[in-house]
């Protein structure tokens, strides 16, 4: 630390970066200072140097050589999927607490490489699933946690966009991002419905996975982003997973960037218990702020829904801002300084990575797979 704070090394300054951790670690101003920047682009590293970082700030192409500075505290590893094992497994080598993106990693081997990594570093160590931050997850976890709905033995992940394909950055490409929607959004649905259920063991999972829609022509294709290359489209449009745990509860999980389905819902999760039973029905498909959480139950005999108002928080206190990015932000930093857990477990995040590894799997092998 420096001046009383973390010091704090950007790695990969793109859409997620600029969009989500920078802005988010700006205000945390308190705790920390960005003093490093790297990308395999200089000038978005300069960019963001300039726009986030100490007047010092030192910009980096090589990952390796900002992993050299003593003094950097803590890497965000903000790259593509494919790189997150490599970076993040450097990083804990040269002794710095890591926060790496959605998902681990592309693969369980990768993701088993970081576990072990981190647990010979002794460092903090955290993946960027912001969804468990909104107010509607957030409800419904504690619920869960008090046995409201008391043994959830069926759930539903949602993760489906009707036409929503990132047209940007290279989110079409399979060597680099290691696969489409399914471990791009469908990894948020997996870890929010795994977290209210509290159920990490797995006995089995089976899955399917298209690639129907990705080489439409562009006059076809309707996508809220505008037109996708169908040339260079190289991953799945989407994809399904039957996940069957050891004590028998079974999860649905779907995922799509492109399908002929009316309704998107996305980050969004149904859970079926013996005592009640819960949706998020929208997700990250509603407006921010809006909520649409709704638990269904009998009371007095007759079935009843009870839902989530949005007038649950108050804006500019703790924190100032009770956007899923910031309080994500504020609650990595803390546990650093104050030596806590992290919300999210890398034990966890390990789980839903084999996950959707092994959906890919089965789809590929045409048969179930045993963990």
């Amino acid at each position: 630390m420096k001046n009383g704070k973390l010091q704090i090394g950007i790695i990969g300054c793109g859409g997620i970066a600029n969009q989500k951790h920078m802005p988010s670690l700006k205000t945390q101003a308190d705790k920390c200072e960005m003093v490093a920047f790297c990308d395999i682009i200089v000038e978005r590293a300069e960019k963001a140097a300039k726009e986030y970082g100490t007047p010092d700030a030192k910009v980096y192409v090589d990952y390796k050589d900002l992993l050299k500075d003593p003094e950097i505290d803590v890497v965000h590893v903000l790259t593509p999927n494919v790189a997150h094992c490599p970076i993040t497994v450097a990083a804990f080598d040269a002794g710095k607490h890591v926060m790496c993106e959605k998902p681990m990693a592309a693969t369980t081997a990768d993701a088993q490489l970081m576990m072990d990594a981190w647990k010979r570093s002794g460092k903090k160590f955290t993946i960027g699933y912001q969804n468990r931050f909104r107010n509607d997850t957030q409800m419904l976890h504690e619920a869960c946690e008090a046995g409201d709905l008391g043994d959830i033995y069926f759930a539903k992940a949602h993760a489906i966009r009707r036409r929503a394909v990132p047209t940007w950055g290279v989110f079409p490409d399979k060597s680099k991002q290691g696969g489409g929607p399914l471990i791009d959004i469908g990894t948020h649905a997996l870890d929010i419905t795994l977290w209210m259920m509290n159920n990490y063991d797995v006995e089995s999972v089976t899955g399917s996975v298209f690639e129907k829609l990705g080489h439409l022509p562009e006059a076809t294709q309707g996508n809220m982003f505008g037109p996708w290359d169908p040339e260079k489209y190289e991953v799945e449009d989407s994809a399904f997973g039957f996940i069957k745990m050891k004590n028998g509860a079974t999860i649905f999980l779907e995922a799509a960037w492109a399908i002929n389905m009316k309704e998107s819902r996305e980050a969004a999760t149904t859970l079926c218990g013996t005592k009640a039973g819960a949706e998020i029905i929208g997700g990250m498909s509603k407006a921010e702020g809006e909520y649409d959480l709704v638990i269904n139950k009998t009371s007095h005999g007759r079935l009843t829904e009870e839902t989530l108002s949005a007038g649950g928080s108050i804006a500019f206190f703790e924190g100032g801002s009770d956007k899923p990015e910031v309080i994500e932000c504020h609650q990595w930093l803390d546990a650093i300084l104050n030596d806590k857990e992290p919300l999210v477990k890398p034990e966890q995040a390990f789980v839903v990575t084999k996950i959707l590894d092994n959906i890919y799997r089965s789809a590929a092998e045409g048969r179930e797979i045993k963990f």
